[in-house]
């Protein structure tokens, strides 16, 4: 392996165990390493600290081990085992009812860089870095040992994903397998999942737990699913009771897919009905009809130079629903975007309710469910942020 040397005190941070080497830490190489290759960190008193994936760009190195140890099979079979034995202690990998959630969630599963999420017998593979791309195929052949009898297909799907200024050439495709059956479960719903033209792996598996929340406040409700994509929100809202269900998002694919997904469990159900427009539209346009409305929009920062634009754009967001929504209503409110905070998200929702001038009450504070964990040394894999509103 390449060596890498640090800075004096740049080690600190490593000696807590957080994975991530930035590039102004580094003050040297030896040798030239390519992208994706994987490199030893050693300190300016050249000590071994850590070995990762390294990569031209801001975070230069994505850290795989703390110790030294060769990084092949063996060892990307034995970080998917650790990450599958999880997933099956706290039950959500052997639940009969439900076959889809994510096996490996980067960081939080000491695997920086690697997300692969699991739809019936389908694994969804997913780099975020070089490294993690030009393992794949190591990566593909541990996942089809360890997960053998539980899933048949391994769909790599990294095109828009990974550094564009890496020239890595990906190409999203099937790297075991090749089955056209794209439905899977989620509580004993039936559900869609586009892994080829979709966002994400093809469905928002972090939602399963605020999905089922919802389906407890649906009954005899008039429930608008707010940037719906396929629809998700919208057919726990039906089970759980709802009268109408208005589906709504900018894209007609999604609103495709949201009315065959609402097929799937209700079909010919009147309560439902979709519409591709844009969400502020929709917002200005719409009386007070609902007393229900989920807000669930794409993540409005993704880096922190747009943090400003962000927190303006979910106070405004949030102001429409508090403006029309009906007295005694629940909002379901959410940021994805990592570089907006709890507190930025709270104070940015704060704002929105004290405009209207309502009385809003929290009744629930939302985050990712257990197969999307953090990592305690990366706090910064905590992600998703919302709240469950009560408005009088």
């Amino acid at each position: 392996m390449y060596k890498v040397y640090l800075k004096p005190g740049k080690e600190e941070s490593l000696k807590r165990f957080h994975p991530w080497i930035f590039s102004g830490a580094i003050a040297r190489f030896d040798g030239e390493p390519e992208e994706g290759e994987v490199v030893e960190v050693y300190t300016s008193k050249k000590e071994f600290i850590a070995e990762g994936h390294f990569q031209i760009g801001s975070i230069a190195i994505r850290v795989l081990s703390f110790k030294q140890e060769p990084i092949n099979h063996d060892f990307w079979k034995r970080k998917l085992e650790i990450a599958y034995d999880m997933r099956r202690s706290i039950g959500i990998a052997t639940n009969p009812t439900n076959d889809t959630y994510r096996l490996v969630h980067g960081e939080g599963d000491n695997l920086p860089g690697l997300v692969i999420d699991i739809y019936a017998k389908t694994a969804v593979m997913q780099a975020h870095s070089a490294g993690m791309h030009v393992d794949r195929m190591a990566i593909a052949e541990a996942l089809s040992e360890v997960m053998e009898g539980k899933i048949e297909n391994i769909y790599y799907k990294s095109e828009t994903t990974l550094p564009f200024k890496a020239d890595l050439f990906p190409e999203n495709g099937f790297l075991k397998g090749g089955s056209s059956d794209n439905i899977a479960r989620e509580y004993g719903l039936k559900f869609h999942v586009d892994w080829l033209k979709g966002q994400k792996t093809g469905f928002f598996v972090d939602q399963r737990e605020n999905r089922a929340l919802l389906e407890r406040y649906s009954k005899d409700r008039s429930v608008l699913n707010m940037f719906c994509y396929t629809g998700g929100f919208s057919f726990y809202a039906m089970r759980g009771g709802a009268k109408q269900v208005h589906s709504v998002d900018s894209s007609a694919k999604a609103i495709d897919l949201t009315n065959k997904n609402v097929e799937l469990n209700f079909p010919g159900d009147p309560r439902h009905e979709a519409y591709a427009e844009d969400a502020f539209k929709y917002l200005d346009r719409m009386g007070d009809q609902y007393d229900l409305i989920i807000l669930d929009p794409p993540a409005f920062a993704k880096h922190k130079d747009a943090l400003r634009n962000a927190l303006q754009g979910y106070r405004k967001l949030n102001a429409k629903a508090f403006e029309k929504i009906k007295p005694g209503g629940i909002l379901f409110t959410f940021s994805c975007s990592q570089v907006v905070t709890k507190d930025n998200f709270r104070t940015a929702v704060f704002t929105a309710a004290a405009t209207s001038g309502r009385s809003v009450r929290i009744l629930h504070q939302l985050t990712q469910p257990a197969d999307h964990p953090v990592n305690i040394y990366h706090p910064e894999g905590e992600y998703l942020k919302g709240l469950v509103l009560y408005v009088e």
